[in-house]
């Protein structure tokens, strides 16, 4: 299952609607459009040679997540550091997506710290659990996790974010959704929409 998917399928999207003062479809359209964006950047990221310092970040982001208590603070600059200067520009673009893009910029920085420990547990635990599942077994800091090195979860992880955005056109929306939604990829079409807007904070 793509990560999109997967994550979406996670997120206690009434709690989330509660927390940002929006409508539960809306929180939903909002997701899939953040979703997308946020492993698209971290791909972007790893491509353009910042797979070492997100592999650092997911050392930093093996605890499960409860969406109630993530750190606004810490999502915020999980955000900044993959979309860089373009920041105002992605969320203005993902509202072009149908999404409103005030929303999208509420739910960032909530998200954000899920898809790091997602791919946390893909990428230094093999593919163990998922963002909204039970906890599992305590995972190794990123040095410790693997015999190869920094360069084989570097691999690991380019490897993770490539397939993460695969067939996520197959999400099917609760039927009240299925309308707005019917004519929005999740994936690759928001990925168009942003073009050039991904990977701004690779370093």
């Amino acid at each position: 299952m793509a990560a999109v998917d997967d994550i979406l399928q996670n997120l206690p999207i009434e709690q989330l609607a509660q927390q940002v003062g929006a409508e539960p479809q809306e929180v939903q359209q909002a997701a899939q459009a953040a979703l997308p964006a946020l492993l698209g950047g971290l791909q972007a990221n790893a491509q353009g040679g910042g797979g070492g310092s997100i592999v650092e970040a997911l050392g930093q982001h093996t605890d499960e997540v409860d969406p109630g208590q993530v750190d606004r603070a810490d999502g915020e600059k999980i955000a900044s550091h993959i979309f860089g200067p373009n920041e105002d520009q992605v969320y203005s673009a993902l509202g072009g997506t149908g999404a409103s893009s005030s929303l999208v910029k509420k739910l960032i920085p909530i998200l954000a710290p899920m898809v790091l420990s997602y791919l946390a547990k893909k990428v230094l635990k093999g593919g163990a659990g998922t963002a909204g599942g039970t906890a599992g077994t305590p995972t190794a800091p990123a040095d410790e996790s693997a015999q190869g090195g920094p360069g084989s979860l570097d691999s690991m992880l380019q490897d993770v974010l490539g397939g993460a955005l695969g067939g996520t056109t197959q999400h099917v929306p609760p039927p009240q959704q299925q309308t707005q939604q019917s004519d929005q990829s999740p994936g690759g079409g928001i990925l168009d929409v942003l073009g050039g807007l991904l990977g701004g904070g690779r370093r």
